[in-house]
C-alpha cells in the first residue's frame, strides 16, 4: 500500500512537471518574450504605436469585424444548438459534423473558398453582387464572413451539451401552461444556457480578434482601409518594425482579459 502511494505521488508530480514544461515552452516563454520586447522599447514607443493613425483604424475595423462575427455566431449558434438538441431530422449527423469543419480546415483555404464564391471577377456571385453595388471580397463584408466562419463552432459547442443535459421537461411543462415559444426561450432556455452562452461568446471574441489567415486572403490587406490589428502586426513584423510587439501585446491582453473575466464569473453560477 505504501509503495503504491509513493508511486502514485511520483506519477502525479511527474505529470505536473510535464504539464508545466509543456505550457512554459508553448505559451509562457513565447508570450513573455513578446512582452519583454515591448517593455524594452519604452513607454513612449508603446503609446506612439498604439495612437498612430493606422493603428487606430485597425482597432476600429477589428471591432467592427469581430463584433459583427460574434453577433452572427451568437444568434445562429444558439439556433443551431436548439435545432440539434430538440429536434430529430434527416441529415442531423451531417450537420453536426459540418459545424466542426471550421476547426479542421485551414483559414487560408476558407479565404480562398470565399474568393471563389464572392470574387468580383470570377466568383459565382461576385459579378452580380458588384453590379448591384455590393462588394464582398477586399471589403469589410468579406472580412466579416471569413471571421464568422472560423469562429462558427464556439457558441454551438458550448451551448449544445447544456441543452442536451437539461432535457425538455421544464419547457414541456411551460408549454402545457400556455407559454409560447419566445416565452419558453426567454424564461427557461436562456437562463439555463446563460453561462455556456457567455463562455462561447467570449471565446468567439478572442478567436475573432485574433483571426489572421482567412481575413488576409479576403481583405487585400490595404493599410488604412482593410487592415485589422493582426494584419497590421504582420506588416510590422515583415518590415522588421518594433510596432509588431506593441500591437501583439494589445491583442494578447484583450483576449486574456476576456477569458479571465468569464472564468471569474462562471463559478458564481452554482453559488
Amino acid at each position: 500500500m505504501a509503495d503504491q502511494l509513493v508511486k502514485s505521488t511520483r506519477a502525479r508530480w511527474g505529470l505536473r512537471m510535464v504539464a508545466v514544461v509543456y505550457v512554459l515552452a508553448l505559451v509562457a516563454v513565447p508570450v513573455g518574450l513578446v512582452f519583454w520586447r515591448t517593455i524594452e522599447q519604452g513607454w513612449s514607443a508603446f503609446t506612439e504605436t498604439l495612437t498612430a493613425a493606422d493603428s487606430v483604424h485597425a482597432y476600429q475595423l477589428t471591432a467592427v469585424v469581430a463584433g459583427s462575427a460574434v453577433v452572427i455566431n451568437t444568434v445562429f449558434g444558439v439556433g443551431m444548438a436548439l435545432l440539434l438538441a430538440r429536434f430529430r431530422f434527416r441529415g442531423k449527423r451531417i450537420l453536426n459534423v459540418l459545424i466542426d469543419l471550421p476547426v479542421s480546415v485551414s483559414p487560408i483555404v476558407v479565404g480562398l473558398a470565399l474568393v471563389l464564391v464572392f470574387g468580383f471577377r470570377t466568383g459565382w456571385f461576385g459579378p452580380d453582387l458588384r453590379s448591384a453595388g455590393l462588394q464582398i471580397i477586399f471589403a469589410t463584408p468579406g472580412m466579416i464572413l471569413a471571421t464568422t466562419f472560423v469562429a462558427l463552432p464556439l457558441v454551438v459547442r458550448e451551448v449544445l451539451p447544456v441543452l442536451e443535459e437539461t432535457g425538455v421537461e421544464q419547457e414541456e411543462a411551460a408549454r402545457s401552461l400556455g407559454a409560447n415559444g419566445w416565452q419558453r426561450f426567454v424564461r427557461i432556455t436562456l437562463p439555463t444556457i446563460k453561462w455556456a452562452l457567455a463562455y462561447g461568446i467570449v471565446l468567439g471574441i478572442a478567436r475573432s480578434i485574433g483571426e489572421f489567415g482567412a481575413v488576409k486572403v479576403v481583405s487585400g490587406n490595404v493599410t488604412g482601409r482593410t487592415q485589422t490589428v493582426t494584419l497590421l502586426v504582420d506588416q510590422h513584423a515583415e518590415q522588421l518594425e518594433t510596432g509588431a510587439y506593441q500591437l501583439a501585446v494589445v491583442l494578447i491582453l484583450v483576449a486574456a482579459l476576456a477569458i479571465q473575466a468569464i472564468s471569474f464569473l462562471r463559478p458564481k453560477e452554482g453559488a
